[in-house]
């Protein structure tokens, strides 16, 4: 389960950094979420932040698995 976790909040961080990082430095959001969706900027870093924090339970969840 952690391993689902972690690749979710992988995707979903990157998702939103790109969006972010598109919207701030260049002439749109970059990834795939303008795809389907109009995003603000202030959800595209909540994203980034909550994929973050996903990534990195994931992650060490993953392990604390293996060492125990």
């Amino acid at each position: 389960m952690k391993e689902i976790i972690a690749i979710v909040g992988w995707v979903v961080g990157i998702q939103g950094g790109l969006g972010a990082a598109g919207r701030l430095f260049g002439d749109g959001p970059w990834g795939l979420l303008h795809k389907w969706w109009d995003v603000p900027t202030p959800l595209y870093v909540a994203l980034f932040a909550v994929g973050t924090v996903l990534a990195v339970y994931g992650e060490l969840g993953k392990k604390r698995a293996s060492v125990a």
